[in-house]
């Protein structure tokens, strides 16, 4: 007779959140659990609840309970599995793992047995898998008529033996037994895959761990009928009495922003309205415009209507704060849609003046918090993070995760050791992988590096690194997205710390987050904003002016002009090789030009084919027509063709009936189609909305694979906009003040396309006297001097100096200021006395200083500093000083080519020539032009050119094609390699610092590009020059 299908629900499951030991996905378990008919499902990772929200939305949609709980190891090696059964026990757990992360650096824990004694955990049940008995019977006391033990059985020869241990136990103890599977896996199909995760997280080939590996694959999701087979029917029917009493949904958790910034008398409503109004009258000192109040009052009421204010607050709260200490800041995003945000001084756009829409930002129908994002000075943004951490406290503000994934490299790395490669296999493996490179053509380049990737390890290679693409690797922090919260984040979501000091974030990522309606503050880092303030501070100095960002004058004809040649190096934003290409014919000439031409080179308009139709129209070859006048005034600014995100809101409001949530709701769509699909029913409401309103099918289709564009990425008017303003902010100062831009942004690197060497050059070419570093003369940054006719020129700073420290660079400065006036240091005493005794350097750090030439001024040449720095005429503890003085060696001076090759390895620039200026000749023998005459010549001329590579670019929307950067001694030369050519000269591409290229001209419209068509690597000709490029960023 057939046995009777039991229920079943298991207890006892990791996710491959519970890093490198759970080998699914929680929507893989999800999946499979509601598949095989369990009653419910407990995720339950190791001192984690990082991917319950995961499992949760797939859980929603399966209509399968899901149960939270994690797993523990005490210190005293107790194994137990803890499960929430309502909202209070979900914050017991949850402040649990957040003790117990608290106490361990980054990636690990420790819970004491006491802990379970003596925490709140009322609201949890406690299964135990494993340790001393007597201390059990000490927490069933505790979690009386909540523990259990647990018996997890596999198709052993030992079953039955512990079958009868786990009875025993259960008598001794007086406890009841359920049956769990310890799932590690949704399929027995990823048992090789959960081999390797062991073997790569004890650092072991998988040949090399033997009894540290499971046994056999049966960890796994397993039918019904086979539990039926294995397990006494009570202890699967117990399973049903545990899920029973486990409630707690995460739709209940609710979320507050903190409240103590209301003011005795007022309502977070009256007070934000009393903020606004201030603000407002500060923009508005002759009067608020009857339409900007009448938006306030609209934005207020639909604000108080969802309960935002102390979110706006709060924000409002750290913006003020920042300025207080002079940090400039400037909101960005959707929040720019809204004029709430810009009379708090938030944002810095006037949404009046730009036509933006606050739906965009904030709507009844939208299903989704608003985001407001921040941008701060990227060297100032900390201090910005310990105010939150200062005023909220620790356990009310944390910032979220983000999950770290396998890629392609890193998943071949550790894979490829797990099954024992060698390192020089797995990093010439790595070395030929590219960020573009899917798992499918991974053959190819195992090829490519001599392995045959039909061997039998190559094989198990390639499909376990396929398997573990996407696998979470561990949590990181997010680049700023803070919860800050009226009580204790904590109860919401497990706090811990982080790698870098001084900083804990929770176990979610923005998309869990988002997913349960919880909002967060984005406190984000610009290096722009950085370079702008300290260009400030540079130009007060150096005039006595003190900038503002609201103060720089708008229209200005020079900087426009500057822009329209595209002679942007440095600048925000407009800076990148698709945007220099773009500027000469776009040919922006006020605000809102600019800020098209910043959101015109993204994928979205790019793969929407609104590119192209819209410079035609610009310059006059295509006429702009609009189907009605509706359209019109959506379209009117951008010539008929949607640019921006609100536009495309707009028109399926306008021209398909789409109510402002409708619309919102397609947004999002367009943003996740590629990943999620689901637009579908967007396209059919669209197209018959259009039809119903009169609108041809054509126009309709072309509104719709424009929509299609977006989902590659489109910008939102509003944040186009605040760029565009730092954009022109930045385009000015380098226009009127390019000695002390380039000193500001050489003072703020890292940031932005280009590297020093670059930065430096552009400078000169624009007439700007660059001076080297010097310890008589440089302070830690670079600074302005007075230069020819009162021009200033740029003294270079000790920080430029490759390895120096800051606070070394400092006590250099501070012996300077000591030395007596009129009275400079000079030669091998003063540098011993000053520099090794007053300033405390050592050997290395002198040595230092005069490889970057920064002693030329006490010692000369390089030759002679190192000779005084190496302490040859120091005195000796034994002997004390010499009474007669010794000979000074007779040292020559370095080549050109030696002074080179110190200044690349020290500074990775060089104030001599250029590099390529001492190789012209070669260059000339081969036929290699240099980039001035470049522009000389037309489209379709055979040339050969040459240069270093100063980036590599792939974009995502350039079918294939990769776009190089190289510099000579006379400019930069544009590179086009398709994908034909790519394959043919890879390793040049890829990897040359100096490429000899083959190829033709394409000059037009002032853009001059060289089509590749042959290229050698003759990196060998630079004689060892190091050159750094910033490739694929």
């Amino acid at each position: 007779m057939k046995a009777q299908p039991v229920d079943y629900a298991e207890l006892h499951c990791l996710s491959n959140f519970t890093f490198l030991r759970g080998a699914s996905h929680p929507q893989e378990l999800v999946e499979r659990a509601a598949d095989l008919g369990y009653t419910a499902l407990a995720l339950t990772d190791e001192c984690s609840v990082a991917g319950v929200v995961r499992a949760h939305e797939a859980a929603s949609e399966r209509g399968l309970p899901l149960i939270i709980g994690a797993e523990f190891t005490t210190v005293q090696e107790h194994r137990l599995v803890l499960l929430a059964t309502d909202r209070a026990g979900y914050g017991q757990l949850c402040q649990l793992i957040t003790l117990a992360r608290g106490r361990r650096a980054k990636g690990d824990y420790a819970l004491e047995l006491n802990d379970l004694l003596t925490e709140p955990l009322d609201g949890c049940l406690l299964l135990w898998l494993d340790g001393d008995e007597a201390d059990l019977q000490g927490l069933a006391q505790r979690f009386a008529g909540r523990t259990w033990l647990v018996a997890e059985l596999f198709a052993t020869a030992d079953r039955e033996q512990r079958l009868a241990d786990w009875q025993a136990q259960a008598q001794r103890l007086g406890l009841p037994v359920v049956a769990a599977g310890d799932v590690h896996m949704h399929a027995r199909g990823r048992r090789a895959l959960q081999d390797t995760l062991t073997a790569i997280r004890l650092g072991r080939p998988i040949a090399e761990l033997g009894y540290a590996l499971f046994p056999n694959g049966e960890r796994h999701l397993r039918p019904l009928a086979s539990l039926q087979a294995l397990y006494p029917p009570e202890w699967l029917a117990e399973t049903q009495a545990v899920a029973r009493r486990c409630r707690f949904h995460l739709t209940e958790l609710r979320y507050e922003y903190p409240h103590e910034l209301i003011p005795s008398g007022h309502t977070p409503s009256s007070w934000l309205r009393s903020l606004v109004e201030q603000g407002a009258r500060r923009l508005y000192p002759s009067g608020v415009p009857g339409a900007v109040q009448q938006q306030i009052d609209h934005e207020l009421a639909l604000i108080a209507e969802l309960a935002y204010e102390f979110f706006f607050l709060t924000v409002e709260d750290i913006v003020r704060w920042a300025r207080t200490q002079g940090i400039l800041c400037q909101g960005r995003g959707s929040a720019a849609n809204s004029t709430v945000c810009y009379c708090l001084g938030i944002t810095a756009v006037n949404p009046a003046e730009q036509s933006l829409l606050f739906e965009r930002f904030v709507s009844k129908d939208r299903g989704e918090p608003p985001d407001i994002d921040v941008d701060f000075e990227h060297q100032r943004r900390e201090e910005v993070i310990q105010y939150i951490y200062r005023k909220y406290g620790r356990d009310r503000a944390a910032l979220a995760a983000t999950v770290i994934s396998y890629r392609p490299k890193s998943a071949i790395r550790d894979v490829g050791k797990a099954l024992g490669l060698t390192l020089d296999q797995v990093d010439a493996l790595t070395k030929t992988l590219t960020w573009w490179d899917s798992s499918e053509e991974l053959p190819a380049r195992i090829r490519e590096v001599g392995l045959d990737p039909d061997a039998p390890v190559i094989q198990r290679l390639i499909v376990l690194v396929r398997e573990l693409i996407r696998f979470p690797r561990h949590l990181s922090q997010h680049v700023g997205g803070f919860v800050i919260s009226q009580g204790p984040v904590s109860a919401l979501c497990p706090i811990e710390p982080a790698s870098m000091a001084g900083r804990s974030v929770i176990q979610w990522d923005k998309d869990d987050l988002e997913s349960l309606g919880m909002l967060k503050v984005d406190v984000l880092a610009l290096g722009m904003l950085t370079a702008i303030r300290k260009c400030f501070d540079l130009i007060e100095g150096w005039t006595g002016e003190r900038l503002q960002l609201a103060t720089i004058p708008r229209d200005d004809s020079d900087t426009y002009a500057m822009i329209q040649r595209a002679d942007t190096i440095g600048v925000f934003q407009i800076e990148s090789r698709a945007q220099m290409s773009m500027l000469p014919r776009l040919k922006p000439a006020n605000l809102y030009d600019l800020t098209i031409q910043v959101a015109i080179v993204r994928p979205g308009p790019i793969q929407g084919d609104m590119v192209h139709p819209y410079l035609a129209r610009r310059a006059g070859r295509e006429p702009v027509r609009y189907p009605s006048q509706a359209v019109r005034d959506v379209l009117k600014r951008t010539l008929g063709v949607p640019i921006f995100q609100e536009q495309v809101m707009q028109l399926a409001m306008v021209a398909a009936g789409f109510t402002a949530g409708e619309a919102d709701q397609l947004r999002r769509a367009m943003a996740a189609w590629k990943r999620k699909g689901g637009l579908e029913p967007f396209e059919v409401k669209l197209k018959a909305g259009m039809a119903q309103r009169g609108y041809s099918p054509e126009f309709a289709d072309r509104i719709y694979q424009q929509i299609l564009g977006f989902g590659d990425y489109g910008f939102p008017e509003s944040h186009a906009a605040s760029f565009a303003l730092l954009a022109y902010a930045s385009s000015w100062l380098k226009c009127h003040h390019p000695a002390a831009f380039t000193a500001a942004l050489l003072n703020s690197l890292p940031m932005g396309f280009y590297a020093p060497a670059q930065l430096i050059g552009d400078a000169r070419r624009h007439g700007v006297e660059i001076r080297p570093v010097d310890v008589l003369f440089s302070e830690v940054e670079s600074t302005l001097e007075s230069g020819p006719q009162g021009v200033p020129a740029i003294r270079l700073g000790l920080h430029r100096i490759k390895g120096m420290d800051l606070a070394v660079a400092a006590r250099i400065v501070q012996w300077r200021r000591q030395l007596p006036a009129g009275q400079p240091a000079r030669g091998a005493e003063a540098l011993r006395q000053g520099l090794m005794q007053i300033a405390g350097l050592g050997r290395e750090q002198m040595e230092a200083l005069a490889a970057a030439g920064a002693l030329q001024s006490l010692s000369g040449h390089r030759h002679r500093a190192y000779w005084d720095a190496a302490g040859v005429e120091a005195p000796t503890p034994l002997l004390g000083r010499p009474q007669f003085a010794e000979g000074q060696p007779l040292l020559s001076a370095p080549t050109e080519g030696e002074d080179l090759l110190a200044d690349y390895a020290s500074l990775r620039f060089t104030l001599g020539r250029h590099p390529l200026a001492l190789l012209r000749s070669r260059l000339d023998a081969h036929g290699a032009i240099c980039a001035r005459r470049l522009r000389e010549l037309q489209t379709g001329r055979p040339v050969c050119v040459s240069g270093l590579v100063t980036g590599r670019q792939r974009p995502g929307t350039a079918s294939g094609v990769i776009f190089m950067t190289l510099e000579d001694e006379s400019g930069l030369i544009n590179l086009v390699i398709w994908p034909k050519v790519l394959e043919q000269y890879r390793s040049a591409v890829l990897h040359a610092q100096l490429p000899l290229i083959h190829g033709h001209v394409q000059n037009e419209d002032q853009v001059v590009h060289v089509i590749a068509r042959h290229l050698e690597d003759r990196s060998d000709w630079l004689g060892g020059l190091a050159v750094a490029s910033r490739d694929f960023h």
